[in-house]
């Protein structure tokens, strides 16, 4: 009893450690390192029968959605963005991006065959998961100058941690006269590999990469680790660099819920986390710096009028075309000028319009006219949606 009294007093002084330094706002390699030291001392404490049992709760103000119920919820989204879509709703894109794999174990036998001391593991681990910010140089100055690391040390592991690839480098490790006599190496090498042949039978495996100095900081992973990371493309005339970062990272760790079970059942997981306020810095840095002209809706046609007093009749022919699943907008306005209403289809890159005139409503014709050519040809009303459709080259949505 007071081995474990001595425990809990422990847990309960690093725990306002970890409070102390958010508070102070401390770095994040700080405070992950410390976290990861109360996590351990957790595990250390194991589960107390006297106390009253963990239990998860959903947090105030959410809920939880089933898979039948998010399948329901995605139907239900579908038909309202295609019918934002159709009525010349907006929709922004966001970057493609790559994704980084490595894995723990993989980690801690390249560093024990390095000589990295067990002490030392997990602040070497974030040294070294800096490599995709700064350079090499900077990196081993960090472990050797100011975390005491051998310099010889960190020479051999900059020769590893300095190679990424796909399948091709799992299987040249595993072939690394050292690496591959190292257990949890040739464990987590053998799963990567695994993983490669999976994502092959994908089709994706030119998606991912396996980079040796991904090295999440956190003491709870046990197995794969990944991190989503931005492709970018050389910056544009105008354009900032973008320097976000990882957009999503996550891995498996088999320990940390089992901490939390009376009974010390080990649960494995894979989780995943998304830096959703990186990706808006992405795509509004993006859309700030476009210059070019970019259509923002799918809006197939415009319908306008080249006279007054023809709102009802717009109003008539916008109708029957969402109702054939045209994608078609018109200026609410009661009496638009015609120059207007072709300047606001340029500006929207709306490639058609639909005009409405007295000699067209009693010819029982539309005046379909192109955007891009100015080219103007008579469609009788009943052919105008084929007509339309076929010019667009694009399905008509059954919303």
């Amino acid at each position: 009893m007071a081995e474990r009294a001595a425990l809990e007093e422990l847990v309960r002084l690093q725990g306002e450690r970890v409070r102390g330094l958010k508070q102070q706002k401390a770095s994040a390699e700080q405070i992950e390192e410390e976290v990861a030291k109360l996590l351990k001392l957790k595990a250390q404490l194991g589960p107390d029968e006297g106390k009253q049992k963990f239990v998860l709760k959903t947090p105030k103000g959410t809920r939880d959605y089933s898979p039948r119920q998010m399948a329901v919820r995605e139907k239900v989204f579908d038909v309202i963005i295609s019918c934002f879509k159709r009525h010349g709703a907006e929709v922004i894109d966001t970057p493609v991006f790559e994704l980084k794999v490595n894995d723990r174990r993989i980690l801690d036998g390249m560093f024990a065959i390095c000589g990295v001391p067990d002490s030392k593991f997990r602040t070497i681990c974030s040294s070294v998961d800096k490599l995709d910010k700064v350079s090499w140089e900077e990196v081993k100055n960090e472990m050797v100058g100011e975390k005491g690391l051998a310099p010889e040390v960190a020479d051999r592991i900059g020769d590893y941690v300095q190679q990424h690839g796909g399948v091709s480098l799992v299987e040249q490790l595993l072939q690394d006269p050292e690496l591959s006599q190292n257990k949890q190496a040739l464990e987590g090498l053998g799963d990567l590999k695994l993983l490669f042949e999976y994502l092959t039978l994908l089709g994706i495996a030119d998606k991912i990469s396996f980079d040796l100095s991904l090295a999440r900081g956190l003491d709870y992973y046990t197995g794969v680790i990944y991190e989503a990371v931005l492709l970018q493309s050389p910056a544009q005339a105008g354009e900032e660099p973008l320097g976000v970062g990882s957009v999503a990272a996550g891995g498996r760790y088999d320990g940390l819920v089992g901490m939390f079970d009376p009974k010390g059942r080990k649960v494995p997981c894979v989780g995943l986390s998304i830096g959703v306020e990186r990706i808006f810095s992405i795509v509004e840095q993006r859309l700030e710096a476009l210059e070019e002209k970019v259509r923002t809706t799918e809006t197939q046609v415009l319908v306008a009028s080249a006279q007054k007093k023809l709102l009802e009749e717009r109003l008539k022919l916008v109708s029957e075309l969402w109702d054939a699943g045209i994608k078609a907008e018109l200026l609410y306005k009661k009496n638009p000028k015609l120059l207007n209403q072709l300047q606001y289809c340029e500006e929207a890159g709306i490639p058609l319009v639909a005009i409405i005139g007295e000699q067209e409503l009693k010819d029982g014709v539309i005046k379909l006219r192109s955007v891009a050519s100015r080219e103007e040809v008579d469609i009788r009303r009943e052919d105008l949606v084929e007509e339309i459709k076929r010019r667009t080259s694009e399905p008509l949505c059954t919303c």
